[in-house]
């Protein structure tokens, strides 16, 4: 296989992998992966070739590699005798697919790994609720806020609240506080879930 196809190939084979195990495309298969993409290799050959690159991906995966971490770990890998390793060539495709791929694996395991309902988006709008007594009427602001919650892979399910000012400035307060103690205790990629679904918790327990 010339060089060029070469490379062709691995990046398609990488891009299959991570659309089985990150993206939930069932529809691909080690079989399919084959036939598409190394037809000429032996299945022994290409099955040996298909769990190597996904041992490795899944490696570089679960540590969130950064591109120092990541040039660190390839290089090792190279560097192992026998049939362990990867080659060069695998190396620097691995390395070029986790560039374009890292942000979107990255938040498909973090939506796998979560066990209560997601913020999926926010509406919000400020009403006056208008009161009159003995001739006299006073406008009151109330915040109306509807949450599209939801589990990775099911529908979204929307919960309206409703806030007087008080009850806004109680949220306002209790952000701030949880925004302060994950950024103190949480990885920073992490961060943004944590305060997140710990706003999510805060809004029904007020």
């Amino acid at each position: 296989m010339a060089e060029a196809d070469s490379v062709k190939a691995l990046s398609g084979l990488l891009n299959g992998i991570a659309q089985k195990a990150y993206y939930g495309n069932s529809d691909i298969t080690e079989d399919l992966l084959k036939s598409e993409i190394y037809p000429d290799m032996s299945q022994e050959e290409f099955h040996a070739l298909h769990e190597k690159m996904r041992g490795v991906l899944k490696s570089i995966a679960t540590a969130d590699m950064d591109q120092t971490q990541l040039e660190a770990f390839l290089t090792a890998q190279t560097r192992k005798q026998g049939g362990g390793g990867v080659s060069s060539e695998q190396a620097a495709a691995l390395g070029r697919f986790w560039k374009a791929h890292r942000m979107r694996i990255r938040e498909s395991l973090l939506a796998q790994s979560r066990w209560e309902p997601g913020l999926r988006s926010v509406n919000w709008r400020v009403d006056l609720q208008t009161a009159s007594s003995r001739g006299s009427t006073s406008n009151t602001p109330v915040a109306l806020v509807e949450l599209e919650l939801g589990r990775n892979g099911q529908d979204s399910e929307f919960v309206c609240l409703e806030f007087d000012e008080l009850k806004v400035n109680q949220v306002l307060k209790k952000m701030a506080e949880i925004q302060e103690e994950h950024r103190q205790h949480c990885a920073p990629q992490l961060e943004r879930v944590c305060v997140i679904n710990n706003i999510i918790m805060l809004v029904f327990f007020l």
